[in-house]
């Protein structure tokens, strides 16, 4: 059995998560941006079906991305260099959270539900949620959103309506977490995907411990900029 939340943003031991399916911890409670920003800052976050309650996850491992780590390849690093593609930040927030919704190949229904993004967009106004967006021929092609707490940001989730878009973003995204100071992308969940690109598995106990120096510090609320990125990668391959 897991825990039922009270109206306060407390949440039980990570070590109590379940082993099977990993990482449950409790159920219950509210998106309020409070108990989001407490969720986070533990390590934390929202996962549901339409029809079940809010469930709440703390996997071990946890997947995590380290700013200066990301892996791009030569075939890659020769589309970044190409440049037919624009880079915005935080200019169509609830489109990136929509193209995040939508169905993906042999699936139907999708876990970002209207609740989730009103959630996500209440964190946005308030300056802790972001988007950065690949635009192909003035239209968005995808791109990524998540939450900055500190000098930590939680990948939420991709989307791609062109070859490499979300890989562009999440580039794009990696150079600027550099520039801000930022020690560790959460990707949440282990995936061959974000495993090429340099992701790796983090014990949770550890990864807790990165959370506890990186999200105290301030964080910078506000919209992000896409004119301060510098054009650096890691090249491998």
């Amino acid at each position: 059995m897991i825990p039922w939340l009270s109206p306060e943003p407390l949440f039980p031991p990570l070590e109590s998560a379940l082993k099977e399916p990993n990482g449950l911890l409790a159920a219950g409670g509210d998106l309020s941006p409070k108990r989001l920003l407490a969720a986070y800052a533990r390590g934390i976050f929202p996962w549901f079906s339409e029809g079940d309650p809010i469930l709440w996850w703390s996997p071990d491992p946890r997947t995590v991305l380290i700013p200066d780590q990301l892996v791009v390849r030569h075939s890659f690093a020769k589309v970044l260099r190409n440049r037919l593609y624009e880079i915005r930040i935080d200019t169509a927030f609830a489109a990136v959270m929509a193209g995040c919704a939508a169905p993906r190949d042999g699936q139907s229904d999708t876990w970002i539900m209207p609740e989730m993004q009103a959630a996500y967009l209440r964190l946005h106004t308030l300056g802790y949620a972001h988007s950065v967006e690949t635009w192909m021929d003035g239209e968005l092609a995808g791109g990524l959103y998540g939450v900055a707490l500190g000098r930590a940001f939680f990948g939420e989730s991709m989307f791609s309506r062109h070859k490499d878009a979300s890989k562009i973003a999440l580039a794009h995204l990696c150079a600027l977490l550099r520039q801000k100071g930022f020690g560790i992308i959460d990707c949440q969940m282990e995936t061959s995907h974000l495993l090429s690109l340099g992701a790796r598995p983090m014990p949770r106990s550890e990864f807790a411990a990165r959370l506890a120096e990186l999200a105290p510090a301030e964080t910078a609320l506000g919209a992000w900029s896409a004119d301060s990125v510098r054009d650096y990668y890691r090249v491998k391959g």
